[in-house]
């Protein structure tokens, strides 16, 4: 089975290099079919084979030699092995599924927002979609994600991490007189992002996030490779802390409570 989910998350990651190229440029990510940006020749089936059409071609189009990012290698071999570790975390179970789903998500925004500083609306519609259809599923199925079976705690998820941005974003606007602290892309992934793990690993997502986003920062800084008024993609932070939240966030909490309380 781990064999199984390691190659159906290499397939998934070839088709997220896809959007993560096509969504920026307004592409439709279903046609044309693939094909080589330099040369324009339709890919065949050999070359779309996920890890290996990549290492067989030694990273080059094998039309016209044009070098291929070894982007699209990582993004296919960190969508298996994330795609292993959530099998590994919650087995053959609605919540696999679930955080399968955002995951894939996730992986398209950390990505396309590192390159173009945008989080595009179509992955998170997707996101709420797929929220939606959890929550209608919780209430007559309670799952493990929300940890309690009150039905509103997917809603206060929704509305907890994109509120507390929002709110940031505004006193930002207020301080520093129309400059933008907080991209709304970032206010908005929160809200699929509250659907899927609800209220109270929402916020322990969003402090993650916000703490993986201070130190990158901060070490930026002092290297000089960027300045305080340099402008950082959050969503690699939230993409970030939400899978860690994913893989341990109850773990956390108990450790935080058994030390402190």
């Amino acid at each position: 089975m781990y064999g199984i989910i390691f190659v159906f998350g290499l397939i998934i990651g070839s088709f997220l290099n896809v959007c993560i190229y096509r969504i920026p440029q307004g592409e439709s990510i279903v046609s044309p079919p693939s094909h080589c940006p330099n040369c324009g020749t339709r890919l065949k089936p050999l070359d779309l084979i996920p890890l290996l059409s990549y290492l067989i071609c030694r990273g080059k189009c094998r039309y016209c030699g044009l070098k291929i990012s070894p982007r699209y290698l990582l993004v296919e071999l960190l969508t298996g092995l994330v795609s292993v570790a959530l099998f590994f975390k919650y087995g053959l179970t609605v919540d696999f599924a679930a955080f399968l789903f955002l995951t894939y998500i996730l992986v398209a925004v950390f990505f396309i927002d590192l390159d173009h500083q945008i989080i595009p609306n179509q992955l998170v519609i997707v996101g709420l979609s797929g929220g939606v259809i959890l929550f209608v599923y919780n209430l007559f199925l309670p799952l493990q994600i929300y940890a309690d079976h009150s039905w509103w705690n997917p809603l206060l998820g929704l509305v907890s991490g994109s509120g507390f941005l929002l709110a940031v974003s505004l006193i930002g606007l207020a301080i520093y007189k129309g400059d933008e602290v907080m991209g709304m892309g970032d206010i908005k992934l929160f809200a699929p992002i509250g659907l899927f793990l609800g209220w109270r690993m929402t916020l322990l997502a969003l402090f993650l996030a916000i703490i993986l986003g201070g130190i990158s920062s901060l070490v930026l800084i002092l290297i000089g490779k960027a300045t305080r008024k340099s402008r950082i993609p959050f969503g690699p932070f939230i993409v970030t802390g939400v899978f860690i939240t994913v893989m341990w966030g109850w773990d956390i909490v108990r450790w935080y409570v058994s030390t402190y309380f």
